[in-house]
C-alpha cells in the first residue's frame, strides 16, 4: 500500500461501519433520502479515492427541515426548561467523548487531518464547548427598569426585559475543523432555546450527520437538530433565502459572507459571519527566539494551514529575520507529510484537489511576483493533496501571497526596523482575525494590543482559543462572535414590558 495514503485497516468497526452506509439528511429526527437525486461523492484527500456519497439537499428538503426545526421550536424544545437544556447538552458532549475514535477517524478520512487532531480539537474541544455552553441555558435574564417617562405619572408602572430565543438558526458549518465548526454553531442556539437547521461544507458533511444522531440520543427532541447537505450553490443558497429561517451563523469565505449579508438585509435576519483571514505573527528582538521561532512556524502549518487565524503572514525585526526565517523553513524541511490516519504523520493532505490547486496557484502567483521560495512550494507526485510547507521571503505589500487568503501551508516573511512599522505591516491588511506580539516587553505588549487592528490577539503565543473568549474578527473578517456569553446572547431577542399597577 502506498505510505500517503490512509490505511482503512486501522479504522474502528464502528466508523467503518458509517463510512458503509447509504447516508441520508437528518430532518425532524429521521434519516431521509433527498427529494432530487444528486449525490455528491466524498473523496478521501489522501488517496483521491471516493469514500462514499450523501445526498445534495435541494430547495424542498430544505424546507422540511425548517419547517421541522420551526414545530419544534413552537413544541417539544420550548417545554423543556433551561435544566432540561443543559442537562440534554451534558449528555451530548458525554456520547462525543464515548463515541471519540468514530467520530475523530470520520473526521480524518473525510478531512485528511491527522487523528490526534481531529481527536483533539473536533471530539475534545466539541464536548468541552457543550459543556460550557450548556451552562448558560439557566443563566440566561432579563432585567427590571424604572421607567421615567416624563409624560405618565410616577410609580405607578414595572418594567422589565427578557430574552427570548431567537427562533430557528441556519448553521453553516467550513471543511477545516468541521465537527468542531458544527458544535460551535449549535452550542450557543441549543443553549439560547433555538432549534437548528446544519448545513456541513460539501467535502465534509459525515461528522455532522453523525452529530444530529447523537443528538436525539441525548435527549435532544426531534427537530431540534437537523441537518441537510449538499452545496452551497444550491442547498446553502436555499437555506439562507428560507423565509422561516430567523438567524444567519457562517463560517467560511469572506466573499461568501458578503452574499449571505446582501440576502440577510433583504429580511432583515439577523446574522453572524466568521470570515476570512490573514493574521500576521510579529517578532521583536527582544522575543525568546526559542518559543517563538517553533511558535511561527506552527501558527501557519498546524492544520495544514487551513485555519481562519493561521499565522500566515511573519514580520520579523531585521536584527533577528535571518536566524528566524532560517528555524521556521528547517522546521518546515523537518515536517513528516502522510495520512491523517497515520499517527507519524505532521501534516495531512489539503482537503481535496480544488484547494491543493489553489493553493499551489498562489505560490507561483508569488515567484511570479518576485518572491523567493526558501522551502518547500511543491506538490508531491501522488495522488492525494498534499503541497509541502512552504515558506517565501522577499515579499512586498503589495502582492498577492500577502494580500490574500491562501489558506494553505504557506507563509510569507519580511522584515522590519521599528515598532511603528511592524504595525503598519501588521494592519496592512483587509482582514482583521488574529494577530500575535513576540516580545519580553510588557509595555510593548500593552502598545501591540491596542495597535492591532485584530478581533483577537496574543502574546507569545498563536492562535489560542477559549470557550470563554468571545471570537470574531473586523473589517473583513466578519460581523458578530462565536464562543463566549456574547455568542449565547446573540441568539436571543430582547423584548421590553410595561405593566401599569
Amino acid at each position: 500500500m502506498n505510505a500517503l495514503n490512509n490505511d482503512f485497516n486501522l479504522l474502528g468497526a464502528e466508523a467503518r461501519a458509517f463510512l458503509g452506509q447509504k447516508h441520508g439528511l437528518r430532518i425532524g429526527g429521521r434519516v431521509t433520502p433527498s427529494r432530487g437525486d444528486k449525490q455528491t461523492a466524498m473523496i478521501d484527500p489522501s488517496s483521491g479515492l471516493v469514500v462514499g456519497h450523501v445526498p445534495e439537499a435541494s430547495a424542498a428538503d430544505v424546507d422540511d427541515a425548517v419547517n421541522a426545526a420551526r414545530t419544534a421550536l413552537d413544541g417539544a424544545w420550548a417545554k423543556m426548561r433551561p435544566y432540561e437544556r443543559a442537562h440534554a447538552m451534558s449528555k451530548l458532549a458525554d456520547l462525543l467523548e464515548a463515541n471519540s475514535r468514530e467520530l475523530s477517524e470520520l473526521e480524518s478520512v473525510n478531512s485528511g487531518r491527522l487523528i490526534a487532531a481531529t481527536r483533539i480539537f473536533d471530539v475534545e474541544f466539541s464536548a468541552h464547548t457543550l459543556r460550557y455552553m450548556s451552562g448558560w441555558a439557566t443563566k440566561i435574564e432579563g432585567r427590571t427598569v424604572d421607567i421615567s417617562a416624563p409624560y405618565m405619572p410616577p410609580g405607578e408602572f414595572f418594567s422589565f426585559t427578557q430574552r427570548e430565543p431567537i427562533g430557528v438558526v441556519a448553521g453553516i458549518v467550513p471543511w477545516n475543523v468541521p465537527l468542531c465548526q458544527a458544535v460551535w454553531k449549535l452550542a450557543p442556539a441549543l443553549a439560547a432555546g433555538c432549534t437548528v437547521v446544519l448545513k456541513p461544507a460539501e467535502p465534509t458533511p459525515l461528522t455532522a450527520l453523525r452529530l444530529a444522531d447523537l443528538a436525539l440520543e441525548a435527549g435532544i427532541p426531534e427537530g431540534v437538530v437537523n441537518v441537510v447537505t449538499g452545496s452551497g450553490s444550491v442547498t446553502g443558497a436555499a437555506l439562507v433565502t428560507h423565509r422561516g429561517v430567523d438567524k444567519i451563523s457562517f463560517t467560511g469565505s469572506t466573499a461568501t459572507g458578503k452574499l449571505i449579508a446582501g440576502h440577510a438585509a433583504t429580511s432583515f435576519k439577523k446574522y453572524n459571519l466568521e470570515l476570512g483571514g490573514k493574521s500576521p505573527v510579529v517578532i521583536m528582538p527582544d522575543a525568546d527566539l526559542d518559543k517563538a521561532i517553533p511558535g511561527a512556524a506552527w501558527a501557519i502549518f498546524g492544520n495544514h494551514g487551513q485555519n481562519c487565524c493561521a499565522g500566515s503572514r511573519l514580520y520579523v525585526h531585521e536584527a533577528v529575520f535571518d536566524k528566524v526565517v532560517e528555524g521556521v523553513a528547517e522546521i518546515a524541511k523537518s515536517i513528516r507529510l502522510g495520512p491523517g490516519l497515520d499517527p507519524a504523520s505532521q501534516m495531512g493532505p489539503l482537503v481535496n484537489k480544488s484547494q491543493q490547486e489553489r493553493v499551489l496557484g498562489y505560490i507561483a502567483s508569488g515567484r511570479a511576483e518576485g518572491a523567493s521560495v526558501l522551502t518547500g512550494g511543491e506538490p508531491l507526485d501522488h495522488a492525494g493533496c498534499y503541497v509541502q510547507p512552504t515558506v517565501l521571503v522577499n515579499t512586498a505589500q503589495n502582492m498577492r501571497v500577502v494580500q490574500e487568503e491562501i489558506f494553505g501551508p504557506v507563509l510569507v516573511a519580511s522584515k522590519f526596523s521599528d515598532e511603528a512599522e511592524a504595525l503598519k505591516y501588521a494592519n496592512d491588511s483587509e482582514y482583521g482575525l488574529g494577530a500575535s506580539i513576540w516580545t519580553r516587553d510588557i509595555s510593548r505588549v500593552h502598545r501591540f494590543i491596542r495597535g492591532f487592528k485584530a478581533g483577537n490577539v496574543w502574546v507569545n503565543v498563536h492562535n489560542v482559543l477559549d470557550t470563554a473568549l468571545p471570537f470574531g474578527g473586523t473589517k473583513n473578517s466578519g460581523v458578530g462572535h462565536d464562543l463566549g456569553e456574547q455568542s449565547v446572547l446573540d441568539h436571543t431577542r430582547i423584548k421590553a414590558a410595561v405593566v401599569s399597577l
